[in-house]
């Protein structure tokens, strides 16, 4: 009597039940940094603002990596791991051997399915080195569970799905989402359904309207920092939608991908993959992965105290419930689904803005940086020696440094010594010195950790905060290891978690194993985080 009682007490001691959601909807927003998500907030009360609501709400999770951008950002979400370990440093990487800038998930071997490919653009996972949350989920399954992502960018769509999943991306060039054929021979007859509809199309000729009255909006439309016409769609509202053209084409296809109209592509595209691949119809878990990037677009262009960086929020907020009703009833109710939402990056203010309001801002080009490192080096040396800066990557090269006339550590170490005493640095160190380097300002470790050999530069840098690194003249960047660029919301929510308030750190690299715990199965091989407890019922 006793035993059978003291097993009793034990299965009443297990969760509830032991089966996995039928469906985890990932959402990325692409540049949704914590201080734009809070200062906003108040006025979310669509998807967006339901889920922080009833959802449980990191808002201070803080990459632990030097370099906040896109492919980075979404290759740590989707892996729970750093650059160091899954191998995807940058937007773009310097391919020493062609002197050419390259997109990270560029593969030659495969090209775009059903698109013009460009040479250097993304098509593949192959160079990403670590496995995904949907790789882990499809041999969890052995198989069965599926997984689509959708993104109007390649580098986002592309970790998202890992190698295993489907990834769609939005092709600027002919208004289409598209695919490579890593992932497929042919496009899905949901797929061509949904690309007929032509959405991009339907959106030429109309402008884009804000969603609330002007008087609702804070600070000035306006914004004497904010570009002449960026592509030709004005500066004020309402914007333009043509892109300056009497018909659709590539420059009103940009201009719909700045605009918030880009938000409802994906979610129309979320339906037709819930519907055309049967997401969460059976009880084997499937993956629905959505990244916006239209908030990027938005934030690159007018910055991130624009009305229209105010306005895109207030639709994405509508998107997002349109988004999340859609992925209920796909499951079959909020009971056998889960949510998880996060960001890239966040990013700068537009440096003439900040200036403007007392900052000590500055735009930095990385041209003109790299112009007076060569002279230096030249100058040091009695050589010339390439020198390409992108963001915090300083990569050298030429005939004299490659065939070895000079030795290429003191070349480095000269390099990281001249940066470290311009106006703009905090610190640089050459590669070779990276895991030595003392780390008396904290630093170095998150260069270490974004450090991928092969793709990396061969001098890393820190610039001050409020220094902005482009190479445009107007608009502004995000890169840097400050709290405006590296410090995003998570939220998770539905089947198997406590909702709350959660004040403490976090890093990103946690939720992909949160979502492993949650799906009830292993984490992702080269994973860093871990599950966030605190936030799980175990049920």
């Amino acid at each position: 009597m006793l035993r059978a009682l003291a097993a009793l007490l034990v299965l009443l001691a297990l969760p509830a039940s032991a089966r996995a959601p039928k469906l985890t909807l990932f959402i990325s927003v692409d540049a949704l940094g914590s201080d734009l998500l809070l200062r906003n907030r108040p006025r979310l009360t669509g998807g967006l603002g339901q889920l922080l609501n009833t959802g449980a709400y990191y808002p201070y999770a803080r990459y632990a990596y030097a370099e906040a951008r896109t492919a980075p950002g979404h290759a740590t979400l989707a892996t729970g791991a750093n650059p160091w370990r899954h191998g995807i440093v940058d937007n773009d990487i310097y391919d020493r051997a062609t002197g050419q800038s390259v997109q990270p998930y560029m593969d030659p071997t495969h090209q775009l399915l059903d698109g013009v490919t460009v040479p250097t653009s993304d098509t593949s996972p192959e160079n990403l080195m670590a496995e995904t949350l949907a790789d882990r989920l499809h041999v969890s399954t052995q198989g069965r569970g599926k997984v689509v992502a959708l993104s109007f960018k390649a580098r986002s769509a592309i970790p998202l799905a890992g190698r295993r999943g489907q990834a769609w991306w939005f092709d600027e060039a002919t208004g289409k989402m598209v695919t490579s054929t890593w992932y497929t021979k042919a496009v899905p007859a949901w797929m061509q359904a949904f690309n007929a509809r032509k959405l991009a199309d339907a959106s030429f000729g109309k402008t884009w309207e804000l969603l609330r009255p002007r008087a609702e909006y804070v600070g000035e439309d306006d914004h004497t920092a904010e570009p002449p016409d960026p592509y030709r769609m004005g500066r004020t509202f309402p914007h333009a939608m043509n892109g300056g053209l009497e018909e659709p084409g590539p420059a009103s296809y940009r201009v719909f991908g700045v605009s918030p109209h880009s938000h409802e592509l994906l979610v129309q595209a979320a339906k037709a993959a819930l519907e055309g691949e049967g997401l969460g119809k059976d009880n084997v878990p499937d993956m629905l992965a959505v990244s916006f990037s239209g908030t990027d677009a938005a934030f690159h262009t007018f910055g991130p105290y624009s009305w229209e960086m105010q306005d895109t929020l207030l639709r994405l907020d509508q998107a997002l419930g349109e988004l999340i009703t859609a992925a209920e009833r796909a499951a079959g109710g909020r009971a056998n689904l889960v949510i998880a939402l996060s960001a890239d990056h966040g990013g700068a203010d537009i440096p003439e803005a900040w200036a403007q309001a007392g900052m000590p801002a500055v735009r930095l080009n990385p041209v003109e940086m790299a112009k007076g490192l060569a002279q230096e080096l030249r100058a040091k040396f009695g050589i010339d020696v390439a020198v390409k800066l992108m963001e915090l990557d300083v990569y050298l090269g030429g005939k004299a440094l490659e065939s070895g006339q000079v030795d290429g550590v003191a070349v480095r170490r000269a390099a990281a010594a001249w940066l470290s005493k311009q106006p703009f640095a905090v610190m640089a160190v050459a590669k070779d010195d990276l895991d030595s380097a003392p780390d008396s300002g904290g630093l170095v470790a998150p260069l270490r950790r974004g450090y991928y050999p092969m793709r990396s530069g061969d001098v890393l840098f820190v610039s001050k905060p409020f220094q902005v690194v482009s190479d445009y003249p107007r608009g502004t960047n995000h890169g840097t290891p400050y709290s405006y660029d590296v410090q995003v919301p998570v939220v998770f929510a539905g089947r198997g978690v406590k909702p709350g308030l959660y004040l403490q750190e976090i890093d990103p690299v946690d939720v992909a194993p949160t979502l492993s715990a949650l799906l009830e199965m292993g984490m992702p091989a080269s994973a860093e985080g871990k599950p966030r407890a605190e936030a799980l019922t175990g049920r």
